[in-house]
């Protein structure tokens, strides 16, 4: 059976600046977090850096024509504060510029600009200052933000605030797995609420700017499923993990609250550090962050099924082998135990769980997004897979069949989702290219083209030329 997309549907590819771009020290650009923290011994697998990473910063119109052999409709890309604002200061007009020919050559090729202005590189002399557990960095974003509008606003109408915040707050300042490598329970709560409230000022100035523009956030999502959900134990615990992932950023931007039960939990295990939350949130800042937005985006890798008590047989981690401590970047961890179900796994040991995409894209829809006006969008879904090149009749290929089925199996979630009456406008498939993964440096490839380190070399793989056929189709 042929089922066809809904004709405002989207097809796009995602990448971020530091993860793609390299020049890391050209043109005016000055550190970021990411450039410290893959510094420090052990952070990130084999020590890898994005100083080079795709080289895009050089090659963005070769980039770009690969995107118009795919057929994509829309890129979305993060701009680099540390390249647009170097240190967090004044403007550097190479960097803007960069980004000026980077718009211009995707809608010459009649490819709509989706913009996010941050995936997780602040400046790191930012950091230096506090970063996100300092209110002061809010104004600074603010600036930045204002900086890419004054240049773009004119030829750039989707514009994205911030990239996964849990990952930018809690993975990054509780975990200890992402920059800036902290591991308190204190800054994972102050960097949650002061990313939030940028987001929300963020969203208010450009609305000033131009009511005409389609804004938003992107989310990362889970799935928690009860192992029993006859056992209040287990059921206690998927509410903890959907609380402190899912609702701790839902709910202050939907019904301008923290969720109540969660606050209560992480006060149980620290309450200094929920203390000094409380005391962060001044005045309309709930009310800021609640900003009406036209889009969110929807992030979706895996679910989880979890436990309160610890299982027979423990879930495989998916956590990067790293040798730096890290913690768990949940407050309240205590009594979670994450239970192996027997789903096929990436090379990351992530699950791969289509069908609890469509129960995320329901459940966001009907409970937040529907009721507040706002449109959804498949903003990142992929995979990690060891792909084998083999050369055939000269060109490289990569016969990564693995990946193509993750590809179609979730597109057809989608549709089930829409199919169900959730209004979801696009997928953007993680990631255009190979690329360096974080703590998990360039030991994982994402990528529907391949990307060859040593020579930069791209190679279409097979779930790309699937992809392409896809889109033509606008079916599956």
């Amino acid at each position: 059976m042929t089922r066809a997309f809904p004709e405002n549907f989207l097809f796009g590819a995602a990448t971020a600046a530091y993860q793609i771009e390299g020049a890391a020290f050209e043109d005016g650009r000055t550190a970021s977090i990411w450039d410290a923290f893959s510094r420090v011994p052990g952070a990130v697998i084999n020590g890898d850096n994005g100083d080079v990473a795709c080289d895009h910063y050089h090659r963005y119109a070769d980039d770009i024509a690969l995107m118009t052999q795919l057929g994509l409709q829309t890129y979305r890309f993060s701009t680099s504060w540390s390249r647009v604002r170097p240190d967090g200061g004044a403007v550097n007009a190479k960097g803007v510029d960069f980004y000026e020919r980077l718009v211009d050559g995707l809608l010459d090729a009649d490819i709509l600009p989706w913009l996010t202005l941050y995936h997780w590189d602040m400046p790191q002399a930012l950091q230096e200052q506090g970063g996100w557990t300092n209110r002061d960095t809010v104004g600074r974003f603010l600036e930045y933000a204002g900086t890419m509008h004054d240049a773009l606003g004119d030829r750039v109408n989707v514009w994205t605030t911030l990239n996964e915040p849990w990952c930018s707050s809690f993975l990054s300042y509780t975990g200890g797995e992402h920059a800036p490598g902290h591991t308190s329970i204190e800054e994972g709560l102050l960097a949650s609420h002061h990313l939030l409230l940028a987001h929300g000022e963020t969203v208010r100035e450009l609305r000033g700017r131009d009511a005409g523009l389609n804004l938003g956030i992107t989310l990362n999502h889970t799935v928690a499923d009860a192992a029993d959900p006859d056992d209040p134990a287990d059921v206690d615990a998927a509410r903890r993990i959907d609380g402190q992932f899912n609702r701790w950023f839902l709910d202050p931007i939907y019904r301008g609250a923290y969720p109540a039960d969660i606050v209560e939990d992480i006060r149980a295990v620290d309450a200094e550090a929920v203390a000094a939350f409380e005391a962060a949130i001044h005045d309309g800042d709930l009310a800021t962050i609640a900003q009406h937005i036209d889009t969110q985006g929807v992030n979706y890798y895996h679910g989880d099924l979890v436990s309160g008590t610890a299982p027979a047989e423990s879930a495989v981690e998916s956590v990067p082998d790293t040798e730096r401590k890290v913690r768990s970047p949940y407050p309240s961890f205590e009594h979670i135990h994450n239970v192996e179900r027997g789903l096929p796994r990436t090379a990351q040991n992530w699950e791969v769980q289509p069908e609890g995409l469509t129960r995320l894209l329901e459940r966001i829809w009907t409970e937040y997004a529907q009721p507040a006006g706002t449109v959804l969008s498949m903003t990142e879904n992929g995979a990690a897979y060891d792909d084998v090149e083999v050369l055939e009749d000269g060109e490289t290929r990569v016969h990564d069949a693995e990946r193509t089925e993750f590809l179609r199996l979730h597109l057809e979630a989608v549709l089930d989702a829409v199919e169900a009456g959730v209004d979801v406008r696009g997928y953007f498939y993680w990631s255009m290219f190979d690329n360096y993964e974080w703590a998990w440096g360039y030991d994982k490839r994402f990528g529907i083209v391949r990307v060859d380190y040593d020579t930069q070399e791209r190679s279409v793989k097979d779930s790309g030329r699937e992809y392409a056929r896809i889109i033509a189709a606008r079916s599956i």
